[in-house]
């Protein structure tokens, strides 16, 4: 396994660098890698006997490495030690204001990045306009001080995919980038794509451990099929099949002693619309809507806390090691009038210790949570395609204390981070998100033949 070291820098133009004392090298180092830049070396214990790794300015030049960096890991094959790793976040929407590179979403990219030297990965932001093929280097934007700052740095180890919606992962230079990185350079490239849903469903579906897990859902195909499950369960659930942070989430109710349809849903604010018929419903909600990109799914009696229906965010994530760990838990209440709990709906999130009093019951509650969403991640990354890091889950609990998955998510969304209780459980997941880089990196010295080739 590797380790993770203090690095410095001194003034000198010869290539040599001195590892720490206390490490044991199996072979004498010869070349020294940084991403893709390898490299020939003078490699010494440190003189001082200690335990930094001290590399010379020369050195850290023709490596392109910025020296700026206060830790860093080691990887050794052989005759070769590689420092890093150095991550590639790839994403989209990129401004040519350097104050704000990546627009509105530019400081949550500087707090992803501002963990490097607590971890000892170095991270980096960069889309496919900033790759120069010829030369192998990227003009990749790094967060230091307080300020972005824009430096030529080697390919990665790893890539981080962060792109921001299906519409920019469906672009054509997105995918071209994407299939030459990991193809012909060889580089894992880890929570590539977004979900869709029902595909999702169907191939959990499929295992038997998780599907007691899956409320009933399907592809919206008729009107006749919506009236055999509103018969069964009293209100169901349209959605898209690639929708994200509740958009287009539609509530539909029988009241068996009215005889009525409503229609719940939000779109700015929310709506609740009564109806004498199933089909004047759909005529006037859905004439607009495509219903081939629609799925349906029972609706379940969730515990309630004033009336309003709580479910729960868990987010996961692998750990250093490539484990899934819950690395946070919030419920998030429903707001007044919405179909779902999302925030813009008016939804609002709470701890588990803000909603549940009871020690005893807090923690069983907490349990099972953690223990159905360590289930599902492993379920999941056995049944997608690509190397999946992290997932977030919607999970609910109904009034027999059964609990359920509503949604999957390869890129969870940060909302219930806001909660200033959450704050610890937010830096945990920056975190883990790029130490999960340092595992692949260990994984590619396991396979050299795909390292080295």
């Amino acid at each position: 396994m590797a380790k993770k070291y203090k690095i410095d820098f001194f003034d000198e133009e010869s290539h040599i660098l001195y590892y720490p004392a206390s490490l044991s090298l199996s072979d004498s180092i010869k070349k020294i890698g940084f991403g893709s830049t390898i490299v020939e070396v003078k490699a010494e214990p440190h003189p001082n006997e200690s335990n930094v790794l001290s590399i010379s300015k020369g050195l850290a030049n023709s490596l392109y490495m910025p020296t700026f960096i206060k830790s860093i890991y080691l990887f050794q094959h052989e005759q070769l030690m590689i420092l890093g790793p150095l991550v590639g976040i790839f994403s989209s929407g990129f401004t040519p204001y350097q104050v704000h590179p990546i627009g509105e979403r530019s400081n949550t990219f500087a707090r992803l990045l501002s963990v490097q030297s607590s971890i000892g990965v170095v991270p980096f932001l960069f889309g496919e306009q900033h790759i120069d093929w010829d030369s192998g280097l990227i003009a990749g934007f790094f967060y230091q001080n307080g300020k972005w700052e824009k430096i030529n740095i080697p390919f990665p180890n790893v890539i981080y995919d962060r792109l921001p919606n299906r519409k920019s992962e469906m672009q054509h230079q997105s995918r071209k980038v994407k299939e030459k990185l990991e193809k012909e350079y060889l580089i894992p490239w880890y929570n590539p794509g977004f979900f869709n849903k029902l595909e999702v469903h169907e191939r959990l579906f499929q295992d038997e451990k998780i599907e007691k897990y899956l409320p009933e859902t399907h592809l919206l195909t008729s009107n006749h099929q919506i009236e055999q499950m509103l018969a069964t369960y009293g209100h169901v659930y349209i959605k898209p099949i690639n929708g994200s942070l509740g958009i287009g989430v539609h509530q539909i109710i029988y009241d068996r002693n009215t005889n009525a349809y409503y229609c719940r849903y939000h779109d700015g604010k929310n709506h609740l619309l009564r109806f004498t018929s199933l089909e004047a419903l759909m005529n006037h909600v859905f004439a607009k809507k495509q219903r081939s990109q629609l799925m349906i799914q029972q609706g379940i009696k969730l515990m309630r806390e004033d009336k309003r229906s709580i479910d729960f965010r868990v987010h996961t994530n692998k750990d250093i090691n490539g484990d899934w760990k819950v690395s946070a838990i919030a419920a998030k209440v429903a707001g007044i009038g919405s179909p779902t709990t999302h925030i813009k709906a008016g939804g609002e999130v709470k701890t588990l210790e803000e909603l549940f009093f009871d020690t005893e019951m807090r923690m069983e509650i907490k349990e099972m949570l953690e223990q159905t969403a360590l289930e599902l991640a492993q379920s999941i990354e056995e049944h997608v395609e690509g190397i999946v890091g992290e997932i977030g889950f919607d999970l609910g609990i109904d009034k027999e204390n059964k609990i359920w998955l509503f949604e999957a998510n390869s890129k969870p969304g940060r909302h219930i981070f806001a909660h200033p209780y959450m704050r610890d459980f937010e830096l945990l997941t920056r975190k883990m998100s790029l130490s999960f880089a340092i595992y692949l990196t260990v994984k590619q010295f396991e396979s050299p033949q795909t390292l080295f080739s």
